[in-house]
């Protein structure tokens, strides 16, 4: 009995170690470590890379295929709540990038906040998400430009270097593999050169943009929101008598500004969001920018509001030009050009469409080598990624990031994977809006630690200021709260025909969840806050971090069941390298044995002195 009591406190004590081990948490200014970046970056830098990262060529496209099938002119509608969506996970980053001002986004927020391997995992979907984007963006490039010159680089491609196997390209896109490099040698060869490229860039398709609104405004019929149904039972038939060979159903809705009802505007949302993604390349600037504790928060926030309104604008205008159910999903901006007789603007969309792709793919790639660089610096990932070039910049691992993503976008078919980079990214949101709700409710550091109990009239009646009881009791309350958002987010899509028919079982359960989960954020708000303040700081706490979460989750569980698995893949490769070698290798791991060394000494000369004494 004795020694099975004594295998099982080992056994505990093992594991309560691997644990301590894999939650280690860095601090915010550790010893030893000092900054190799160049500050050359400005607030309006930072605005630019934003807006070149996130107002891509979706803008341009995105619009005419939420518009026809899923929302109709109520895609501003759409747009409008996708952009409050953004802002909730924008404005989580933004204080993270005031109160922790350093390279590696939310793989630096979540090591300060929730621990190592936490860390990792944030990082290891940023990395993710980078690099298919990167590839993605890359492809669409050369698609675009390839259709200015009639597909003359996919037909001799195609014909010249085929490859008929699942999973693997029609045909390696040398070009496009040739462009992520050039651009990879220009972000290593200097930061500031590679912002005043992507400055020019975005400025060009702003200006394209604003042209696209002030035409829509002008050349527009107010008629095209108000749309009756007999024109659309009219324009039914005609399709359906076209495409009757095909026997296809036809959908366009019943007119009118919300043709598809307010369901289809909260769906075309859901798509919308994505359209802003891409912000968070603002957060990996921290060493580089002049006065990152104001410049990231406003970069952030600025960004998010041109991004809006070109969406918004562009939408209008569109939706504007033309009835919604006869704009082309491909290329909906130059047929609605053509359609009123502007034939000759198609030439200024395509030139902002190069533009766009170009800003994006800057700014897709100028982040990546960045949170290599960040998790190579604290030995998560492999030493030679944070060597640093004359110019102060992560040369190996900008060259490095670039021929992965090169290397993808010769062999593999992009379309399957573009999923599996919105996982990484709204992981990445999602565990950042957690560690914002963690931070601000931890206990204060100059507080004298005491052991307290866990009494339910402690959750409803807490002290003034913040404990270690109470920020123990905010982790707890915000695990339960990650549950509940799990839960409801899959009743949510799994039960969408029960609840449609109001069927009670269904109600009752969405009800009985929504309830518990207002419960928690009411215990949370309780709650004493931190005193440390930081140039900005999230509103509306917990409700802000709480949606952001819900909204995240929400579009993560409407992902399909190949990409959770290409998803589970790189996990696991993920966490063998970090387990095989970060795990060995962290610098936080080392500071923390020569700190307990350091400690030790001083204790044994105390020791000394007492004895001679």
């Amino acid at each position: 009995m004795i020694t099975s009591a004594a295998v099982f406190r080992t056994s505990y004590d093992k594991v309560l170690r691997f644990i301590r081990t894999v939650t280690r948490k860095k601090p915010l200014e550790p010893e030893g470590e000092v900054s190799n970046f160049c500050r050359c970056l400005t607030t309006l830098d930072l605005v630019g890379l934003g807006v070149g990262s996130t107002l891509g060529a979706g803008v341009y496209v995105l619009s005419g295929e939420v518009a026809r099938d899923v929302a109709g002119p109520s895609i501003i509608i759409s747009f409008l709540i996708a952009a409050v969506a953004s802002v909730f996970a924008g404005l989580c980053y933004a204080e993270f990038g005031a109160r922790v001002p350093k390279t590696g986004s939310a793989y630096l927020y979540s090591y300060v906040t929730v621990g190592e391997v936490w860390a990792f995992v944030a990082g290891w979907n940023l990395l993710l998400s980078y690099v298919i984007g990167t590839s993605s963006v890359a492809k669409a490039w050369t698609g675009t430009f390839d259709d200015l010159i009639d597909n003359v680089i996919a037909k001799t491609l195609g014909r010249q270097t085929p490859m008929d196997s699942p999973g693997l390209a029609p045909y390696p896109d040398f070009f496009a593999a040739g462009l992520i490099m050039l651009l990879a040698g220009i972000l290593a060869y200097g930061v500031k050169e590679s912002a005043v490229l992507n400055t020019v860039f975005t400025a060009v398709n702003v200006a394209v943009l604003l042209f696209i609104v002030i035409s829509g405004f002008i050349e527009g019929d107010i008629h095209n929101w108000r749309i009756s149904k007999e024109s659309i039972l009219n324009a039914t038939r005609e399709i359906e008598n076209l495409t009757l060979a095909q026997n296809e159903t036809v959908d366009l809705g019943v007119g009118g500004f919300f043709p598809f009802g307010f369901d289809g505007t909260l769906t075309g949302a859901a798509t919308c969001f994505y359209a802003f993604v891409g912000f968070d390349c603002i957060a990996t600037t921290g060493e580089e920018v002049h006065n990152p504790q104001k410049a990231i928060p406003l970069g952030i926030v600025v960004s998010l509001l041109i991004c809006f309104l070109a969406y918004f604008g562009v939408s209008a205008a569109l939706t504007l030009l033309m009835p919604y159910y006869l704009l082309d999903t491909h290329s909906p901006l130059p047929v609605a050009f053509e359609y009123i007789g502007w034939e000759p603007a198609k030439y200024a969309v395509a030139m902002g469409s190069l533009c766009a792709l170009s800003t994006s793919l800057l700014g897709v790639m100028f982040p990546m080598p960045r949170v290599l660089f960040a998790m190579a610096r604290d030995g998560l990932l492999f030493k030679p990624l944070r060597y640093m070039s004359s110019r102060q910049n992560p040369v190996f691992a900008t060259l490095s990031s670039g021929a992965v993503a090169a290397f993808m976008v010769l062999l593999f078919d992009l379309k399957a994977l573009v999923d599996l980079s919105s996982i990484g990214t709204i992981f990445a949101y999602t565990l950042v809006a957690v560690c914002v709700l963690i931070l601000r409710y931890k206990e204060d550091s100059g507080f004298v630690h005491r052991a307290e109990e866990f009494t339910v009239m402690g959750l409803l009646r807490p002290p003034l200021r913040p404990t270690h009881r109470t920020s123990k009791n905010v982790n707890m309350v915000t695990i339960i709260i990650l549950f509940l958002v799990i839960i409801l987010s899959l009743v949510l899509s799994e039960a969408v025909h029960s609840l449609r028919k109001r069927e009670l079982w269904s109600a009752l359960l969405v009800f009985f969840l929504v309830l518990t989960l207002i419960l928690a954020v009411v215990i949370i708000w309780r709650q004493p806050q931190s005193t440390a303040k930081a140039a900005f700081m999230v509103p509306c706490l917990p409700v802000v971090p709480v949606l952001s979460v819900f909204m995240n989750i929400y579009l993560m569980v409407q992902l399909g069941r190949e990409t959770w698995i290409s998803y589970a893949v790189w996990m696991a490769v993920g966490l063998i390298i970090y387990f095989g070698y970060g795990v060995r290798h962290s610098v936080q791991k080392q500071r923390l044995r020569e700190s307990r060394a350091q400690l030790n000494i001083t204790n044994v000369n105390r020791n000394v002195v007492d004895s001679a004494a």
